[in-house]
Order: structure tokens, then sequence, then C-alpha cells
């Protein structure tokens, strides 16, 4: 695994850094016109002239542990993303904990004041065509470090697990959750947007999402009175012209594609009406990530029919909040 540690002005990266390399035993990776203050304390480092030349080494040893400073044009952190052993990772902070972190770690700061490290703090953001914050925003992982005390960050760094290959490579629940959160942005129901995968053998044959029938007004036009009314959820289905997400999949596939051994992948656990039309159909597993206010309902119709309910929590991705 190879990671870069991208971030802003006094948010951490140092510390991370030192975390992979002493906690984790990553061994860090830099150029020889990076800045030397960091090696101080590590045994385990390596440098190159060129990012070219660290991408070929790492390239070549891809099976061992890397970290580096992904202070890097576009097109040369482009490379190191192009790799499947490569995880990007940002870090950031409340303006308030970073400036306390910022007079801790250097003996002269304390007589900077909070105006000064903001205009600081803005400036290497913004200088060399915003590198840094494309590159922030080009993160898979967003640290927003607000910690006291590096026990803090471990302990918080230790329990994102960081080395989870999930993060690299997404296993076949995240990879067809990922699939049915997709389809849901093409759903035009007023009420909530749902998206549904139909599995066998880890094939994807069916995809669907919730909106009015075919030839009528979109839900989000007025199509459906119910779904434009401010009924709660579950209240009037009976009333609904907008079909769901599990039965415009379960229609596309028809059963005889379906077969005996598939699985459902939707974003939302299925209501009551589509869980009685999925157990028709025989599929055999049903996962979801988010609930609604069916679930006991839908739980007890599966368990009776002998189909598999069960709920997917992904790794922590995007923006995470420490403290």
């Amino acid at each position: 695994m190879f990671i870069g540690i991208t971030g802003t002005l006094a948010s951490g990266v140092d510390e991370v850094i030192k975390y992979l390399v002493h906690e984790l035993g990553f061994r860090l990776l830099t150029l020889d016109s990076q800045s030397r203050d960091l090696y101080h304390g590590l045994s385990s480092f390596e440098s190159f002239k060129t990012p070219a030349e660290m991408h070929s080494f790492a390239t070549s040893h891809w099976y061992e542990n890397f970290v580096m400073i992904a202070d890097l044009s576009s097109e040369e952190l482009e490379n190191f993303l192009k790799r499947p052993f490569f995880l990007l990772v940002s870090v950031d902070g409340s303006i308030a904990s970073r400036y306390e972190r910022y007079k801790k770690g250097q003996s002269d700061s304390k007589c900077v004041t909070l105006e000064q490290f903001v205009a600081k703090s803005e400036e290497l953001k913004y200088q060399n065509d915003c590198i840094l914050l494309q590159n922030i925003e080009r993160a898979q992982l967003k640290l927003i470090n607000n910690t006291k005390t590096t026990e803090s960050l471990y302990e918080q760094l230790t329990a994102l697990d960081l080395q989870d290959p999930e993060r690299l490579r997404p296993a076949w629940d995240s990879y067809f959750m990922s699939l049915a959160n997709l389809a849901a942005l093409r759903s035009n129901c007023m009420k909530r947007r749902v998206g549904c995968v139909i599995v066998r053998q880890n094939r994807v044959i069916a995809t669907g999402y919730n909106g009015t029938p075919r030839n009528f007004k979109n839900c989000n036009e007025g199509g459906c009175p119910r779904c434009n009314s401010c009924d709660s959820s579950g209240v009037g289905l009976s009333t609904c012209l907008c079909l769901h997400a599990e039965e415009n999949a379960l229609l596309e596939a028809g059963r005889d594609r379906i077969g005996s051994d598939a699985a459902v992948y939707c974003n939302t656990c299925p209501c009551l009406t589509c869980s009685i039309k999925i157990v028709q159909t025989g599929i055999r597993e049903v996962i979801f990530s988010q609930s609604y206010s069916m679930d006991k309902l839908t739980s007890k119709v599966f368990k009776q029919s002998g189909v598999i309910l069960r709920q997917f929590t992904p790794a922590r991705s995007g923006i995470v909040i420490i403290e």
C-alpha cells in the first residue's frame, strides 16, 4: 500500500506520517527537493530525485507499505492515482486547532498573530496555481484533524484502519452498493431517491430506480400527487403512482433471469410491498444501507420466507472528523 499525504498548514500531516511509519511500519519516500525536517527521528526513509523515479520504485515494490508527502503537480499526482495500490489522504482542521498546533510546534511562533497565521495558511493553499487545494479535493479520504494530543490522533487513526483493503479496491458489497447509489441519482421521486441492483454470481442482471411509469409525467414535475404532498413516510402508499426501485429492477430482470441464486442491493431497506414481490421472484438475499419506516415488517416477511436480510456499513471515507 502506498499512501500519499497532503494537507494545510499545521493540520498534522507530519504526525500522520509518523504514525504510519512508527505504528504501522510504513517507509517514508521523499524527494530531494522536499524539506528534510521530517526526516529527524525516522530511520526508515528513501529519497528520490524526481517523482517519476519514486513512482517507478513504488510500482516495482508494490507489495510494500510506503508513505509520501503528496505536494506534487496535478500531472505528477495523476500518475500515482492510476496505481491500484495508491491512496491519497488529505489532512485539514479548524483554524483554531491549527493555530494552536502551529504555536506549539515552533519556538518563534508565539508572536505570530491569528491574522498572520491565516494569511500564511491561505497563501500556501492558493500558491502555484492552487496545487495544494486541488490535491486536497482529489483525496479519497479527507481527515479533519481537531485533536489536541498526539495520543488522541493515533487512537482515532487506529480506529479508522487506514490499511483496510477496501480503501483501494471495494469488496463486492461496496461495489454493488455503489452501483445502487449511482442508480438512485436517476430517481425523479419527490419523497426519496432509491436505487436497486439485482446480482447473480457477482454479475449485474438488472438495475432500477424509483419514479413514475413510462410515458407519465415525472414525479418531480408533479406526476405523482401523493409524492408531491406533505404526507409522511409510509402514508398513502396505495395512491402513489411511482414504481419503486426494486419493482423496476424486478420487472427489467424477470423471474427467468433472476433464477434461484440472486441477491438484491438497495440503498434503502425495501418496503413491505416490494418485500413480497422480492420473495415471490425467488431472490435469496437482500442487502441494504439505509433504514426505512417498515424495516420490522420487511424483516418479518423475509425471515418467514427464508430470504437473508442484512445491512451494509461501508468503511468510513470522504470527510472524517477526528477530535
